[in-house]
């Protein structure tokens, strides 16, 4: 179900257009389209759509309802028609992103909760890791589990797929381990031991080095070729809780429970302080969610949930907050950047979903 909200910019002079959600037994082909026209305008009829919109969403603000549970992953594929999200409820939904914003599949097998997903590169298949300790593929054309590894015995908290080369999976668990997996094997090709838990694992752009985090507050990186420790990144002071890679492959963003996202020069030969910058004002709160950050599809900005219930986006350059986006009634826990338009996705512990608007990156 995708309810519509009044875009928050709605303020400024003007009215704007907003559509909601029939109600059962409304009529299909009624929209109940709602004039909220502006009293300072002087006029109750002003005209309806002078704030310019930037998407092909169907309103600038849309919320997707139907988890029963908190929702700890969200993404779009590929070609952005379509989003995937996954949380408490075992369940990974499976939605159209235009229109009425559909739920046209559920994928379930997991026997606890989802940690996190993401979308294969060719759309067809979906990676997930679970609380269940196990890491699975799912098909999402017939929505059957197709592959199910069971290696890691305590929860594995993060997953992420290689951008490029084999398409490969890293997980990270609590039992301190880092793994690889391939879908020609039925164990794990690598396998990186930590003396600590594991909170988030990400790929280098050319896939041989993966990125892990977790409750000792370092960035280890590993090295697939050697299969050793290649170096370890320190600034962080509590737990990393999200990681994420540039577009270009240049830069690693980290989000940790010290109230601040971190960027990373992780190019061949950087200094050896690699932290470059500290983005501040997404903080954390008593849940101690595994919030992750994401990038813009060209780089320039960044995205953060927070536990105040809001998305804050900042300029990279400036480290200047652009956005603080409220809506949410719970923390935030997974932000994502459609891959062609200006919109931010966000997934809550209030059980929903946002698309939200906001202006394009490059004006």
């Amino acid at each position: 179900m995708a309810e519509k909200r009044k875009d928050a910019s709605s303020n400024s002079s003007g009215g704007a257009l907003v559509k909601r959600a029939k109600q059962d037994g409304q009529d299909n082909n009624d929209k109940s389209l709602i004039n909220l026209s502006n009293e300072k305008s002087g006029t109750k009829n002003a005209i309806v759509g002078t704030i310019k919109r930037t998407s092909g969403l169907d309103a600038p603000v849309m919320q997707l309802m139907g988890h029963e549970g908190e929702i700890y992953s969200c993404e779009f594929d590929r070609s952005g028609e379509y989003i995937a999200s996954a949380g408490f409820d075992r369940q990974i939904l499976l939605w159209n992103t235009y229109g009425e914003i559909k739920n046209y599949g559920v994928l379930k097998g997991h026997t606890n909760a989802v940690m996190e997903m993401h979308w294969s590169r060719d759309g067809n298949h979906i990676y997930s890791c679970s609380a269940d300790k196990s890491v699975s593929i799912f098909d999402t054309k017939s929505g059957q589990r197709v592959r199910r590894w069971r290696g890691h015995t305590g929860i594995v908290n993060s997953c992420q797929v290689a951008r490029r080369g084999p398409e490969r999976l890293v997980s990270g668990s609590d039992d301190g381990t880092v793994k690889i997996w391939d879908n020609n094997s039925k164990e794990a090709v690598h396998t990186f031991e930590n003396d600590y838990q594991v909170t988030s694992v990400c790929f280098s752009e050319a896939g041989d080095m993966v990125y892990s985090g977790g409750i000792d507050n370092e960035i280890k990186v590993w090295d697939l070729r050697k299969n050793q420790l290649a170096y370890t990144m320190k600034g962080h002071m509590d737990t990393v809780t999200g990681l994420s890679l540039s577009p270009d492959g240049s830069y690693l963003l980290s989000n940790a429970m010290d109230n601040t996202v971190r960027m990373w020069d992780v190019k061949p030969f950087a200094p050896a302080d690699r932290c470059v910058k500290i983005f501040e004002g997404a903080p954390h709160g008593f849940e101690k969610n595994l919030i992750k950050p994401c990038w813009s599809t060209d780089g320039s900005q960044i995205a953060c949930g927070s536990a105040d219930r809001t998305v804050v986006i900042w300029k990279v350059d400036s480290r200047k907050i652009l956005y603080k986006l409220p809506g949410h009634k719970g923390c935030v826990n997974d932000v994502d950047w459609h891959p062609k338009e200006p919109i931010v996705m966000s997934a809550s512990t209030d059980k929903t979903l946002f698309l939200g608007e906001v202006k394009p990156t490059k004006l």
